[in-house]
């Protein structure tokens, strides 16, 4: 893996960003991992990149790779000096508490930083499937955590949309139990922001229980702290299934001509 440091940025009060990416998304029924599928002429994962480190406020992005990834050191991207990789694990927690502990070790030692610079305290957890997030939600919620979550014990922010179907409640037969109620409900997304040390702790901690965790709002959760939703834009489409992808190659290419990248 790329063990490279990372280019001390320019600007100040930038953020960074880990994306798990050592999933194989069995749900697509390809011989290779999702996120090196390609949409637009290329990877979902260079989507993905491109778009976060294309925002002003993004300095660094740790990518959390498979152990034998042979895919992502072939991408041109993967050369760009703000992008770090290491090794990921079996879940999703393993990979983003790879990723953090990347970041603090590389914050640890880059003594030429702003002391003051409070957004390392900050840290964004970004899908790598979800190529379509909008610099406007991004910003969105990065000032929401600014705005709301300052103090020591306060919690971070996710992306997310508010649910709007008639949600259903089935057995293991896929027969209906019965009818959620809808309001209050919402689709979680990501990126997810959380202060550094608390999510570290958080997803050690998960990990140590054995908990359920399936994002990191949840690994939050779990040690008894609640986050807040910041609400995004629909189209901010996880790939997960083969239909994804005509679809969010369609969301991009009206992004595009709508200039709301």
């Amino acid at each position: 893996m790329n063990n490279q440091r990372f280019v001390k940025p320019n600007v100040s009060n930038t953020y960074s960003v880990v994306v798990p990416a050592a999933g194989i998304g069995k749900r697509m029924s390809k011989n290779i991992a999702k996120q090196y599928l390609k949409i637009s002429g290329k990877c979902i994962i260079e989507h993905t990149l491109e778009r976060l480190l294309s925002h002003p406020k993004i300095n660094r992005i740790v990518v959390a790779l498979a152990e034998h990834d042979q895919y992502f050191r072939r991408l041109a991207i993967a050369n760009n000096p703000q992008i770090n990789t290491v090794i990921g694990g079996g879940e999703r927690s393993d990979s983003v508490l790879a990723g953090l502990k990347a970041l603090t070790n590389d914050f640890a030692n880059d003594r030429t930083d702003e002391e003051n610079n409070t957004s390392h305290n900050w840290v964004l957890v970004h899908d790598a499937a979800r190529p379509c997030v909008t610099h406007a939600d991004i910003d969105a919620l990065i000032e929401f955590c600014q705005s709301n979550c300052s103090g020591n014990d306060s919690a971070g922010a996710i992306l997310a949309t508010p649910v709007r179907d008639t949600m259903k409640r089935c057995s293991s037969s896929q027969q209906i139990s019965h009818t959620e109620e809808r309001e209050n409900l919402w689709h979680a997304q990501t990126p997810q922001m959380f202060k550094l040390t608390q999510l570290t702790q958080a997803l050690t901690q998960g990990l140590r229980d054995n908990a359920p965790i399936t994002d990191e709002a949840s690994a939050m959760e779990h040690v008894g702290i609640n986050s807040f939703v910041v609400s995004g834009r629909e189209d901010n489409i996880k790939i997960t299934r083969p239909s994804d992808l005509n679809l969010a190659a369609f969301i991009l290419t009206q992004q595009k001509e709508e200039a709301c990248v």
